[in-house]
């Protein structure tokens, strides 16, 4: 077979085109891709709260409140038969009375003094103040400032024990230290 040369021509006319078209064709347009959708966060989960605790009612002696110088300090102070002067162990107490009402200066006193039955009514209101006033002094001469404290005598109007005896007597033979302002 012989090819002629219109022949070869013809063929590569038609591979010429062939070749073109294709490099002309268009490329296909790549389709756009959608982005992807960013993850959402997912949110953290919330601490629980913690209970609020119900209140609490204040347990034992409040500072500076009577029951605190009662319990803590003492608040009564013995003296012998007929006497108002002040005891060694009244004295013990005293200190520890000043020093609260050091520690404490709005709080103010009253000075209860006390006898027992025996005497007069009149002798025992009489002794019951010199107690009280013995009381009065030493607290002021340990830094408790005299317009702070009261004094008053019951006599033997007010005893702590009925009981005639020894024991009774010398429990009634006092003077009581009562807050009567400022206290908690």
């Amino acid at each position: 077979m012989i090819m002629t040369l219109k022949t070869l021509s013809k063929i590569a006319l038609v591979t010429f085109v062939s070749a073109t078209v294709v490099a002309c064709a268009s490329k296909p347009k790549e389709e756009p891709v959608a982005p992807m959708p960013e993850p959402v966060p997912t949110p953290a989960p919330m601490p629980e709260a913690a209970p609020t605790p119900a209140p609490v009612a204040p347990v034992g002696v409040i500072p500076g409140s009577q029951q605190d110088f009662v319990v803590n300090v003492g608040d009564r102070v013995y003296f012998d038969l007929d006497q108002s002067g002040l005891r060694e162990d009244a004295k013990a107490l005293l200190d520890a009375q000043a020093a609260w009402l050091v520690r404490y200066p709005a709080v103010k006193i009253r000075i209860e003094g006390n006898a027992d039955e025996r005497g007069t009514r009149e002798y025992n209101f009489a002794l019951g103040a010199r107690r009280a006033e013995s009381v009065s002094q030493y607290l002021t001469q340990k830094g408790v400032v005299p317009a702070r404290i009261s004094t008053i005598s019951y006599g033997k109007e007010n005893p702590l024990d009925t009981t005639a005896s020894e024991e009774g007597w010398a429990k009634n033979r006092n003077a009581k230290t009562t807050l009567t302002e400022g206290a908690q």
